[in-house]
């Protein structure tokens, strides 16, 4: 039915007008979602700067110790800064690269993972520190393959998952393989030896088998071979029961002189630390009575310098950034790009998992295992490849985002 107004236009001879003509223009506007996810991006930069001054703070007085030679007080910090420059660099690459690229090119990665366990085992390639085989001498920095065989089993788990969906269920199609695989992955880690580097790879691949799908009493029952797997290769083995042992009683004056030495020393720092701490650099356990204090145990000094604060708040800047993976991956899952889903997944597991084990070992929550803090402690080989693992999360968001908006990859 016409209008009045449309009715005289006709009778004038103008054309006749359209409904929404006598509405005010309205422009379009730009849409406030951000087109990756920078908080992530803040968050991490804040761990990667707090670790920096607080390897700083715990190595500085290693120059006045006989093993270290006559290092310069700045050497840590000097080259944790430069690890941290070349991963923002690696990181600032890697997120330019599609999530399908990943994908694809997951299981030659993961296979070349594999052969630098096996290099690090041969003589005259392989490095050995302190009665352990882990790193690769690349001229003025060391490699530690099992960092990069975390990332690497992320990427391929992720895949296999997503290619062997529909055999989830099925024991010898579908968890028979991957488990095959780890026995593989475990030989390797534990000729080394690196049990801690092994637990952590475990606890990603079958938490990814789980996340994709397989039976659940199929899980819970590789869950009971693990946990008897893993208590018969301590048993059998006189040093790590010894520690066992030692861990049950630190204080014993045996233990407290020997196998519980770091750990009784890290419970010092964390008493004297109290609530607010002694204030940062005034560590006495630093001052080369607590060994490794610059990467395994950088907790403890955190915890002696900042108290119970400088603690919680590393703890929920960690709990943050595995609750923001956790999310990205469910979006993507919700979007059905499944393999992007569940590799942002696999980097929070990554981080949940090693940073609770180094934190309960620094509390005593846990026996002494030598694995360092993501993103804080010293060392080249983690904190570059937890830049590039966070840059592929970061991507898998970017991708989230250009969907959710409408747009194609």
């Amino acid at each position: 039915m016409l209008s009045f107004a449309s009715l005289t236009d006709s009778l004038r001879g103008a054309a006749p007008r359209s409904p929404g003509r006598d509405l005010p223009a309205v422009k379009p506007t730009r849409s406030k979602m951000l087109t990756w996810d920078q908080p992530l991006l803040w968050i991490s930069l804040a761990l990667l700067i707090f670790g920096l001054v607080m390897v700083y703070s715990a190595s500085i007085a290693l120059s006045d110790s006989p093993r270290y030679g006559n290092l310069k007080p700045t050497y840590f910090l000097a080259r944790q800064a430069l690890f941290i420059v070349i991963g923002l660099c690696a990181g600032g690459a890697t997120f330019r690269v599609r999530i399908d690229t990943w994908q694809r090119w997951a299981p030659y990665f993961f296979i070349a993972a594999i052969l630098l366990l096996v290099a690090v085992l041969i003589p005259g390639i392989g490095k050995g520190v302190n009665g352990a085989r882990r790193w690769i001498s690349a001229g003025p920095v060391n490699m530690q393959p099992s960092e990069l065989m975390k990332l690497f089993v992320v990427l391929y788990a992720a895949d296999y998952t997503v290619r062997k969906q529909e055999w989830m269920h099925r024991f010898s199609k579908g968890f028979l393989p991957m488990a095959a695989v780890m026995v593989l992955v475990g030989l390797l880690l534990q000729l080394e030896p690196d049990l801690g580097a092994f637990m952590v790879i475990v606890a990603i691949a079958f938490s990814l088998l789980f996340l994709g799908g397989v039976n659940a009493r199929m899980f819970f029952s590789l869950v009971v071979v693990l946990i008897t797997s893993f208590a018969l290769l301590i048993w059998f083995n006189p040093w790590r029961r010894a520690r066992i042992f030692a861990y049950l009683d630190p204080w014993e004056e045996e233990n407290a002189l020997g196998k519980a030495y770091q750990l009784s020393h890290s419970l010092i720092a964390f008493g004297r630390g109290e609530w607010f701490g002694v204030g940062l650099g005034g560590s006495i356990e630093k001052l080369n009575y607590l060994p490794e204090a610059h990467t395994d145990f950088l907790l403890a000094v955190i915890g002696e310098e900042l108290g119970f604060v400088g603690v919680a708040i590393t703890v929920c800047l960690f709990l943050w950034i595995v609750r923001r993976c956790f999310e990205i991956g469910r979006q993507g899952i919700v979007l059905e790009r499944f393999y992007g889903g569940l590799v942002a997944k696999g980097v929070g597991i990554w981080f949940g998992t090693q940073a609770f084990i180094n934190m309960g070992v620094n509390l005593g929550l846990l026996p002494t295992k030598g694995l360092t803090l993501p993103l804080m402690s010293y060392g080249g080989s983690g904190i570059i490849v937890n830049c590039i693992a966070l840059a592929i999360v970061l991507r898998v968001d970017f991708e989230n985002r250009i969907l959710m908006r409408g747009g194609r990859l």
